[in-house]
């Protein structure tokens, strides 16, 4: 019996062979319905958020992206690559070609504005598209990054965290400025940012975080280091 994933590598090549390629696309616009996009992906190569780097998107095998582990069961089973007929058939609607997906995205129902994106996709995943891109005007460099954090290697001393504890309904963080601030356990998020551009380790960085400015985003580099620094302690 065919393999789930070898039924859907089949109806995609079906698909890709009786649909035309998306020449007739408009970059530029699609660029625009990119923005969608980059709320979870990046087109940086390596650079993976909520969902993995777009970058050699086209001609990859699907599921398969080095550095990236939280694709669903389908997806990781799936055997066949992205090109465009394929591509638009999952733009169109994600949970209908992979039911498990954990992609949130409903898809992209109108048939230009899906053409024009892998319009777009084509040029700037390709090996050197996203220069070509940037060139071209069609998207910035600060916008093909999606919602990466900044870097927080070098954090001021304000925003290195040197102790926090935990005491009733509060988290107490002292900086290296020497301040000790008490923040209402409910608005502390404690992070890990494991990635290059994440906090120095034995570094822990304080962010502020919300509308308000009344919450903070604690991140560590490793979960090892998290043990380490926090404690309950009145």
């Amino acid at each position: 019996m065919a393999s789930k994933a070898s039924i859907i590598g089949a109806g995609i090549s079906l698909f890709a062979a009786v649909t035309p390629a998306s020449a007739e696309g408009d970059p530029r616009r699609g660029a625009d319905v990119y923005r969608a996009c980059a709320a979870c992906h990046s087109l940086e190569p390596g650079v993976h958020l909520t969902g993995p780097s777009l970058a050699g998107l086209i001609g990859r095998p699907v599921g398969k992206v080095a550095g990236f582990n939280r694709y669903s069961p389908d997806l990781r089973e799936a055997e066949f690559e992205w090109e465009a007929g394929s591509l638009a058939s999952f733009i169109e609607n994600p949970p209908s070609m992979f039911p498990g997906t954990y992609m949130m995205f409903p898809g992209v129902r109108d048939a230009a504005a899906r053409e024009d994106l892998v319009a777009f996709l084509t040029v700037a995943t390709a090996p050197g598209g996203l220069e070509k891109a940037v060139e071209q005007g069609l998207i910035t460099a600060d916008a093909a990054r999606g919602q990466a954090p900044p870097p927080l290697a070098d954090p001021p001393p304000e925003g290195q965290v040197t102790a926090i504890r935990h005491c009733g309904d509060s988290f107490f963080i002292t900086t290296a400025d020497g301040v000790e601030t008490p923040i209402w356990e409910k608005n502390v998020r404690i992070k890990i940012d494991s990635a290059e551009t994440g906090p120095p380790a034995g570094v822990p960085v304080v962010l502020g975080a919300g509308m308000m400015g009344d919450r903070i985003s604690v991140i560590f580099a490793s979960l090892d280091e998290m043990r380490t620094f926090l404690e309950e302690r009145c």
